[in-house]
């Protein structure tokens, strides 16, 4: 701990931000590097708290006090070194990552907490521009071959533990782009791709092989893919959107807000769209709902498109400013948050279902909706039961509607219907303490098998599955 007071003496201070303005018209990252001075007494303000909170708040179990102290200290190098041990993608959650560290932060019971996020991907950073990651080619092959279904942050990670284990590794991707969410899902002014494809490019010189358009399912099947390889990590996410059943769904301009994302993306990347599916939010009342992390994307892309207006509606009440009661630290804060997409222009709203959608000439453009109110939390479900409020009923402008009200897990039709393994009471896919399916060698990681989650929990669960591959594969060398 190299300054004791540190915590008192220094007030919490975040990267400075692009204004709105000038932001909204590309598509980049907008924010401003920080001075290495700036960034060290950011560092000083970690505690170094004999029981670290931070780190358990941490879906990978980051050593964050230790790189709080090294670069205060100055000592960039052994503070890469320090976080690599946990983290594979610092660059990726640096950038993307909610911090739940920063919730668990002792400093946070009464004060600002650390901005380890900002810390953490000003290291990697550094280490980048340094020239500190270069790629690391195992110096022994096993002679075992893995394959890693899917090149989201799950399928990256496992495959990255994999191939330092010195297994050899081909990552099957159904997309013409590597990266999963991270390149088509998540936008470019929250990660530019240049980012993953940095990332990308080092593992490909560090062995591992990658395979785009291959469906697996479709274009080769699991009896292959078993009979080919000593064992099988499914990777896949949780890509199934949850629907909105109501009257006038059919309507041209209702759409899943992950077809509207990765179609900007895409766009963004070069490729051309056709004009007749063309998803455009340019002059349009736009009305998101759904609010979380991808309703806020949809926001922000909205915003950037030109729409006109931009409204975000939530089923839920509305969260309180501040912790609860009965949420208590160090655990997450369910509370309200804005991103930097509500910064930049939108209406919120709480408390709204959707009832119907209406149009003309199969278009829609009208939004119908009633307010809800919320009884007292059931102490067996935790759950509030809620009923429509008479006489709330309203109508608002709606040119284009998206979809952002979560995921029903993996699509099921396909790979796991190919391979044929068992499913949870939530329709994930089954896997045991080791991350193994009901499929002797055949495992699984991710959104897949957690449900829709965070990268960083994402990272954990490709770092688990692939300890479970190793196990998997000592333990069968033996038995022969």
């Amino acid at each position: 701990m190299g300054d004791v007071t540190g915590f008192m003496k220094f007030p919490r201070e975040d990267f400075e931000k692009e204004a709105v303005d000038s932001r909204k018209k590309h598509w980049k990252e907008f924010y401003k590097e920080m001075p290495v001075d700036t960034l060290k007494t950011q560092g000083a303000r970690c505690m170094d708290c004999g029981v670290p909170f931070c780190q358990e708040g941490c879906p990978i179990g980051n050593i964050i006090p230790d790189w709080n102290d090294l670069i205060y200290r100055d000592r960039w190098k052994e503070a890469i070194e320090r976080l690599s041990k946990t983290n594979n993608f610092p660059e990726f959650t640096g950038r993307v990552c909610p911090a739940p560290c920063e919730n668990s932060c002792v400093l946070a019971i009464n004060n600002p907490a650390v901005t380890i996020k900002n810390i953490e991907v000003s290291i990697v950073e550094k280490a980048y521009q340094e020239g500190w990651l270069k790629p690391q080619v195992p110096k022994h092959r096993t002679g075992k071959k893995v394959a890693v279904i899917g090149s989201g942050p799950s399928g990256l990670a496992c495959a990255d533990q994999l191939n330092k284990e010195g297994h050899t590794v081909i990552v099957y991707e159904k997309n013409e782009y590597l990266g999963g969410l991270l390149t088509l899902g998540i936008p470019d002014f929250k990660m530019e791709k240049w980012v993953v494809e940095r990332r990308l490019k080092r593992m490909e010189k560090e062995g591992i092989k990658f395979k785009t358009k291959v469906c697996v399912g479709k274009d080769i099947l699991a009896r292959e893919l078993r009979d080919t390889y000593d064992a099988v990590v499914l990777c896949g996410g949780a890509e199934q959107p949850r629907d909105l059943p109501v009257e006038g769904r059919e309507l041209d301009g209702v759409h899943f807000a992950m077809d509207f994302l990765t179609q900007q993306n895409r766009s963004s990347l070069g490729q051309k769209i056709d004009v007749a599916k063309r998803i455009s939010a340019e002059g349009k009342n736009v009305v998101v709902l759904g609010g979380g992390d991808t309703g806020s994307d949809c926001i922000g892309t909205s915003n950037r498109q030109g729409a006109l207006s931009v409204k975000n509606f939530e089923l839920m009440p509305q969260p309180p400013k501040e912790r609860a009661f009965d949420n208590p630290w160090p655990n997450w804060a369910f509370v309200e948050r804005s991103s930097t997409s509500h910064e930049e222009g939108v209406e919120r709203d709480y408390a709204i279902m959707t009832k119907k959608l209406t149009g003309e000439d199969g278009k829609v453009k009208k939004l119908h909706g009633i307010r809800l109110e919320f009884g007292e939390k059931d102490p067996q479900t935790g759950r509030r039961p809620m009923k429509e409020i008479a006489g709330s009923e309203f109508e608002i402008d709606a040119d284009l509607v998206l979809l952002a009200m979560g995921f029903l897990g993996p699509v099921k039709n396909g790979m796991l219907t190919d391979f044929g393994v068992e499913l949870d009471e939530r329709g994930n896919v089954k896997s045991d303490e080791n991350k193994m399916t009901s499929i002797p060698g055949v495992f699984t990681a991710g959104d897949m098998t957690r449900g829709q989650s965070l990268v960083v929990w994402a990272i954990q669960e490709g770092r688990a599955a692939a300890q479970g591959v190793g196990q998997y594969l000592i333990s069968a060398q033996v038995d022969v």
